[in-house]
């Protein structure tokens, strides 16, 4: 099994799965803010839209994702976590969240991310405005969150699943930035807080922190990758690829 990807949240949430499943899959780094998912071999070969990540697993080739950790969460449903509820109502409150994600979330933090994050590192100008205008939509979007987080531990209800997943990649990012206000996003409200702090505990995200935290290296510094032996300890320099092989033995 083959992930392709690069730097964005997305690409995080797809090893949060594989690492949830406890898969073994090799990583191959995609440097799309250089252009490599533009190249026209990607496009043929992988995704026509240029984006990462992309999954590989046989002689399935499947991007988006969501679509993947659907995939990988009903293919190897008998492996690792179990992140589908059992119970129909469950599920569908499950889905209703991850769309929550991506209409209501999303948008808002990914712009928080382009221009704190990616725009810096490509030597663009950040707009202030647009920062300070998906602060405050952000803001009204996660007291709806604090609501829901005290009355359950988790979107879902009582267990962790893909609706939780998809959201601590971006909150990752969000956490790491400088700006005044962006932490507080998260930190002010307890019941988010409580949430984030148990999911970053997970040992499946610290492995993807790992291997993330080495894909930004790699597009800052562009220099060769690292080996990584199952318990993402750095073993050699590999050279002459822009492969990592990793594993969850």
């Amino acid at each position: 099994m083959k992930l392709h990807c690069g730097l964005t949240a997305e690409n995080l949430a797809a090893k949060f799965g594989l690492h949830e499943k406890g898969l073994d899959f090799e990583v191959v780094f995609v440097d799309w803010v250089a252009g490599e998912s533009k190249t026209k071999a990607f496009l043929a070969n992988f995704n026509p839209f240029g984006q990462v990540p992309v999954l590989e697993d046989g002689d399935l080739k499947l991007f988006e994702s969501k679509a993947i950790t659907r995939y990988l969460a009903e293919q190897y449903r008998d492996v690792g976590t179990d992140l589908l509820p059992n119970d129909p109502k469950e599920r569908a409150i499950m889905s209703m969240w991850m769309e929550i994600n991506t209409n209501q979330f999303h948008p808002f933090a990914s712009t928080l991310i382009r221009e704190l994050i990616i725009k810096p590192y490509q030597g663009l100008a950040t707009d202030f405005t647009s920062v300070q205008e998906s602060e405050m939509k952000l803001s009204e979007v996660l007291n709806i969150y604090e609501a829901r987080l005290g009355e359950f531990p988790y979107l879902a209800g009582e267990s962790f699943s893909l609706a939780d997943l998809h959201h601590l990649p971006p909150i990752h990012y969000m956490l790491r930035m400088e700006e005044e206000g962006v932490k507080d996003l998260i930190y002010s409200r307890p019941n988010i807080t409580a949430w984030v702090e148990k999911m970053k505990s997970r040992p499946a995200w610290l492995k993807t922190v790992v291997k993330g935290d080495h894909i930004f290296e790699l597009t800052k510094q562009r220099r060769l990758p690292i080996q990584f032996d199952a318990s993402c300890h750095e073993l050699t320099s590999v050279a002459q690829t822009t492969t990592m092989v990793t594993g969850n033995n």
